[in-house]
C-alpha cells in the first residue's frame, strides 16, 4: 500500500524523503562499526610497539 501511494504521487517528494531516510538510517551502523573497528585497530597496534 505505501508503494502504491509513494508511485502514484506527482511530486515524488515523499518518495525522495524516504529513500534519503532509508540511507540515512542503513548508514549509521557502518559508521559505527568502522569507528569500533578504528579503535581497536589503534589500541593493538600501541601495543605491539
Amino acid at each position: 500500500m505505501c508503494r502504491a501511494v509513494l508511485e502514484s504521487e506527482e511530486g515524488q517528494s515523499a518518495a525522495k524523503g524516504i529513500n534519503d531516510g532509508i540511507v540515512y538510517l542503513m548508514t549509521i551502523p557502518y559508521i559505527l562499526v568502522a569507528g569500533i573497528c578504528y579503535f581497536i585497530y589503534r589500541k593493538y597496534s600501541t601495543l605491539k610497539k
